[in-house]
């Protein structure tokens, strides 16, 4: 059972579903880097109920941008097709896992705690480093068809598919600066509407599977979603108004400071 109570902590869990919704809206990231973190270590919810959560809260923000992404061309669909091939499995094998291992909830807890740490570090660093790597192909004209580069994105989507599986980090900050690498003639708004599109069935199947198996908090997800709808909102209007590269120093020292709190409770 979970030793949180709902009741008493509800306007921190809204609050801070706004603060993160907000940041999100703002900056793009932080949907799993930042409400995994803010649930296990201010509101006490065990590792995994927060990452079961966390997922299905992800596909929902999400799933509201996939739309709009499409109409403005945003979306290069076969490099989603083939992330997906490689995520969708990736992300089953890691349930199956979990399952069929049944592993000790302390131990998992602990597992998931060391994982996330250094998925919000190597976040925090793809952030800061994102503008370095597009400026390479800042100058480079984005051909009529992108030839897509089959295994390594098929390879990629597996990673992604275990890794936020198991954290609920990683699809976004790491996912786009990946593909960057891999794809260095796409236009950034591209970028990120295929990884934010991408996302999508991913948490989505994860965050399925993980309440299956028990980890969801129905309750928890609606409060979250009840604080983050409206800072999302506010967030996404106040993009442009701030510096790009004061928001990803700000949002890599909040990833680092996240990364701190988990590491002293470990």
């Amino acid at each position: 059972m979970p030793d949180f109570d709902l009741q008493t902590l509800w306007p921190v869990v809204v609050s801070g579903g706004f603060v993160v919704g907000f940041l999100v809206g703002l900056t793009g990231v932080g949907a799993g880097s930042l409400m995994t973190p803010f649930l296990i270590a201010y509101i006490g919810v065990p590792p995994t109920l927060a990452v079961g959560t966390d997922l299905l809260f992800a596909s929902i923000t999400k799933a509201s941008a996939v739309w709009p992404h499409h109409n403005f061309g945003n979306v290069n669909w076969r490099i989603v097709a083939w992330l997906a091939a490689g995520s969708v499995p990736g992300s089953i094998a890691m349930l199956a896992l979990l399952h069929l291992l049944d592993p000790d909830t302390a131990r998992l807890g602990l597992l998931i705690k060391e994982a996330l740490v250094a998925a919000l570090v190597l976040s925090s660093l793809a952030i800061l480093f994102y503008p370095i790597i597009t400026r390479r192909g800042a100058q480079v004209v984005e051909p009529l068809d992108v030839p897509v580069r089959r295994v390594p994105t098929l390879l990629l989507g597996l990673t992604l598919g275990s890794v936020v599986t198991l954290t609920s980090v990683g699809a976004g900050a790491i996912g786009v600066v990946i593909l960057t690498l891999l794809y260095p003639t796409l236009k950034t708004r591209r970028l990120i509407g295929t990884d934010i599109v991408h996302a999508v069935p991913l948490t989505l199947i994860s965050g399925l599977g993980h309440m299956s198996i028990g980890n969801t908090s129905f309750g928890l997800l609606g409060l979250l979603l009840l604080g983050s709808i409206p800072g999302i909102a506010i967030g996404s209007r106040l993009t442009g108004k701030l510096p790009d590269w004061l928001l990803r120093i700000f949002l890599a020292v909040i990833l680092c400071f996240a990364a701190y709190q988990l590491a002293q409770k470990i």
